[in-house]
């Protein structure tokens, strides 16, 4: 048995927990620059808890709150200049997968000088400032991965940079910042990270620990299926199992890469609009029936863990939480198909995905 396993990431999840440990603070440096959106982090009061937190540990601090949804290469390059300019010397991100992912890519500007052409490479020094990260959002699992995701526009696409470097020294994980976030919002992103954890088991980079953690994250991430299709108020304990099982799904793919979902969603979210999370979900009910027909043994664990009997049901529970297709013409899914084609992730699965596969795909998701 042969794998490495490399999670540099300190978790520290729980109620408060970014303002019970000052000792956290104090290790980071003596100026942060926070990273995050114009608003969610301030309504959500992630953002007042950060601020109190370094202001009770004297620690200076400077927001840049330019970081919109589906952050671009444009905004990071300013972000970082900003964070010269200002003198701070650690970053903290806040928000979902967008402002956490620009706080990466911010962090790796600030420490060293990267052209745009080269920005994408995977070739960088050693040298990047502490990051410490805040998601309040359940899906992306960005504070405890390798990976920061730009759009594109010279590929007409979303690219990831990707490096051990930008590992989050620290993340702190507290389901209160999520409390206020619409049904829609929470349902994308749980799908989201669902797709992680079940893309991380169908990947040629598997590994006995990774598919623990990602049977585990399925999980808990399926026992809420009932309460997001309920017209109850979605509880915090609710909210912190999604935490949870999207931080694992975070530690899978830090591991596995994403595979074929992720490579055809990126076009979804880029040409039609689609919330990345809504994107995946779209197409992982076609993808996990290629598997029940390639690799059915990986299949029928993913399907053990979800509690359910095949591929269609997972279909059928994808129609359910996301309400409706995406509107596709023939002649977009062609371009798509060829677009998706070009991307890394979609050889990383353990089955070959060929063009027809990817049409396929596309079609269901109509």
């Amino acid at each position: 048995m042969n794998f490495e396993f490399y999670m540099p990431t300190r978790v520290i999840q729980g109620k408060g927990c970014v303002r019970n440990h000052p000792e956290v603070w104090k290790s980071m440096g003596k100026k942060a620059f926070i990273v995050t959106g114009k608003s969610s982090a301030k309504k959500n009061g992630s953002q007042d808890d950060v601020t109190a937190a370094l202001d009770e540990c004297g620690i200076s601090y400077e927001v840049f709150d330019e970081v919109m949804s589906n952050p671009t290469v444009e905004v990071v390059y300013r972000g970082a200049e900003k964070m010269k300019a200002c003198g701070a010397d650690f970053v903290i991100g806040i928000g979902g997968g967008s402002p956490m992912d620009a706080a990466k890519v911010i962090g790796l500007l600030y420490s060293q000088d990267i052209r745009e052409e080269d920005l994408f490479s995977g070739n960088y020094e050693d040298c990047l400032p502490p990051m410490v990260m805040i998601p309040t959002t359940a899906g992306t699992g960005s504070e405890v991965t390798k990976a920061a995701v730009l759009m594109n526009d010279r590929l007409q696409t979303k690219t990831s940079v990707t490096s051990p470097l930008i590992f989050p020294k620290v993340s702190f994980l507290d389901a209160r910042y999520m409390e206020q976030m619409g049904r829609r919002t929470t349902i994308n992103t749980a799908v989201d990270a669902l797709s992680h954890s079940m893309e991380g088991m169908i990947s040629k980079k598997a590994t006995s620990i990774t598919n623990i953690l990602a049977k585990e994250s399925i999980r808990y991430i399926c026992s809420c299926f009932d309460d997001l299709l309920s017209e109850n108020e979605i509880s915090l304990d609710v909210r912190e199992k999604l935490l949870y099982g999207s931080t694992l799904g975070g530690m899978v793919i830090a591991h596995t890469g994403t595979t074929a979902v992720h490579s055809l969603g990126y076009e979804l979210t880029y040409f039609k609009g689609d919330d990345h999370g809504r994107a995946n979900g779209l197409l992982l009910g076609s993808f996990l029936k290629f598997a029940e027909e390639r690799i059915p043994e990986t299949a029928a664990q993913i399907l053990e863990a979800m509690g359910m009997k095949d591929s269609a049901e997972l279909s059928r529970m994808m129609d359910e939480l996301l309400q409706e297709k995406t509107a596709m013409t023939d002649e977009e899914i062609q371009k798509f198909a060829d677009i998706a084609m070009k991307a890394k992730n979609i050889k990383s699965s353990a089955f070959d995905v060929t063009r027809e596969d990817v049409v396929e795909m596309y079609r269901k998701a109509r």
